[in-house]
């Protein structure tokens, strides 16, 4: 499997290249009150209302630093549930430096998901000499209500319907 990966502060991590659609420069998104702090708000993407979240906040507790080289990595994936109304999700992820691909078969060691209830969202941990790199499960960033709410109130305030392709 080929992954992006990527910093937030002082770690790396990794998204599954066939979630990335696109890597953009730091965009100003449109803040949404009373959201969680880890999601900035939302930005248009190709025409669609993408909501943002910001991986500072849920990897270190702490905003990402804006620097030259962040970045926000758009992903895509469907949502789970009963496959008839399965949908088509999109969200942009900050990230602090984008640095590479690399493939999980050169990975020399893997530490199995533990699947923490606060961190649903953190996969294996795979070592490639001196570096580690966990795995983030983009489905899992948002807790499902937030997802539903967030995607739902997106499709409906510009009259886009939702993507179910």
């Amino acid at each position: 499997m080929q992954l992006l990966s990527f910093t937030v502060g002082d770690e790396e991590y990794a998204i599954e290249s066939c979630r990335v659609i696109e890597v953009l420069p730091l965009v100003t998104p449109r803040p949404i009150p009373h959201m969680p702090a880890f999601v900035r708000g939302i930005f248009i993407h190709r025409g669609q209302l993408v909501p943002l979240v910001d991986l500072g906040w849920l990897l270190a507790n702490h905003p990402l630093r804006e620097r030259l080289s962040t970045r926000v990595i758009v992903v895509e994936f469907s949502s789970a549930g009963d496959p008839v109304q399965q949908q088509t999700i999109r969200l942009g992820v900050m990230a602090e430096t984008v640095l590479s691909l690399c493939s999980t078969s050169d990975a020399e060691a893997s530490l199995p998901a533990m699947h923490p209830a606060a961190a649903p969202y953190l996969g294996r941990v795979l070592r490639f000499g001196q570096r580690t790199i966990q795995i983030l499960d983009v489905e899992h960033l948002l807790p499902s209500a937030l997802m539903s709410d967030l995607v739902t109130s997106a499709s409906a305030s510009t009259g886009i319907p939702r993507d179910s392709t």
